[in-house]
């Protein structure tokens, strides 16, 4: 039997929903919404006439780019990631509860964490992450990595298929001449920049190292995708969505991802360096490679397709390239 595709018709998910228990007695459907910007997931917000919840289906594509291959599987390691976590308590009430999981047809039914909106807003000028915030994540991160180990985590998520898909955008077509990204749509000029960074022979030996790092298997459970599209501002405090990404790897990844995205929201100096230093104060860390990290999520995020919704202009995206190579070429 093939595989059922979700569409966004409020008799067929009702069906889908009742075929697998997934509905309360007597609870009808009665709308749908589609909640947030999410890129890789068919991903709907389902209100019935007792509550809402989120119903996201992963298939052999990227959502938001059809032409781009993806692991079918994904959303099944995103719902071991939240098996995993549910045994700690901190984390666990960070994050929508796993309702469902339908593993055949590759689909989660999760807690509606609310009509709130995500941490982009971080990219428009002017805007300022708080030091509780800052606080906030880093202890989310620092308790997820201290508390899943591969030594003695029951289940070691690889994640191979996303890890593989992941390293062509981070650390291979980002730096190829001719990758089919038109730049200079993003903002004029910008081809031309990256050409520098293309070019740089001094960073290539880095990059490479990098890269097999992150496809090597690890010792922390990592969320691998921690940056503000995954971070939601809710009246209770930040929650965290979207763990697809999650393998076990270096803690040094994922505090990386997490830095360049504050030096590409333009942050201060200041609030990078409360970033680390305040996930240090409960885990361990090599700076240098974080630094390193870092350097490669700036470069892959400002020439690569995984374009984000920045402010900044043509100078200081320049100046952000020329500092990533100047710490990969160190």
């Amino acid at each position: 039997m093939s595989k059922i595709i979700l569409k966004n018709d409020t008799g067929f998910l009702q069906g889908f929903l009742a075929d697998r228990n997934w509905l309360q007695e007597g609870e009808s459907l009665i709308g749908t919404e589609i909640p947030g910007d999410g890129n890789m997931n068919f991903t709907l917000r389902l209100i019935t006439d007792q509550r809402t919840v989120i119903i996201k289906q992963s298939r052999d594509h990227i959502e938001k780019y059809p032409a781009v291959p993806a692991p079918t599987d994904r959303a099944l390691r995103e719902a071991e990631f939240y098996e995993l976590i549910a045994t700690c308590r901190s984390l666990r009430q960070k994050m929508p509860k796993l309702l469902g999981v339908d593993r055949k047809n590759h689909v989660l039914l999760l807690e509606d964490l609310g009509d709130e909106s995500d941490y982009s807003s971080l990219y428009r000028e002017g805007e300022q992450i708080a030091t509780k915030e800052i606080k906030e994540l880093a202890n989310f991160l620092s308790t997820l990595h201290l508390n899943f180990h591969r030594e003695t985590s029951p289940n070691r998520i690889r994640n191979t298929a996303m890890r593989k898909l992941n390293h062509q955008h981070i650390f291979i077509l980002p730096y190829q001449k001719e990758n089919g990204f038109d730049l200079d749509s993003v903002l004029p000029g910008l081809s031309d920049a990256s050409m520098d960074v293309k070019t740089d022979s001094k960073i290539s030996t880095s990059i490479k190292e990098l890269g097999e790092i992150y496809l090597r298997d690890g010792d922390h459970l990592l969320h691998g995708d921690f940056f503000p599209g995954s971070w939601l501002n809710t009246k209770g405090g930040i929650r965290i969505i979207d763990p697809e990404f999650c393998f076990f790897g270096p803690a040094e990844f994922e505090t990386g991802v997490t830095l360049a995205h504050l030096k590409m929201a333009d942050q201060t100096h200041a609030i990078q360096k409360q970033w680390v230093e305040m996930y240090m104060k409960h885990a361990p860390l090599e700076k240098e490679l974080c630094e390193k990290f870092a350097a490669v999520e700036v470069i892959r995020r400002l020439i690569g397709l995984a374009q984000l919704p920045l402010d900044i202009n043509l100078e200081k995206r320049i100046e952000l390239l020329e500092n990533a190579r100047e710490i990969l070429a160190a």
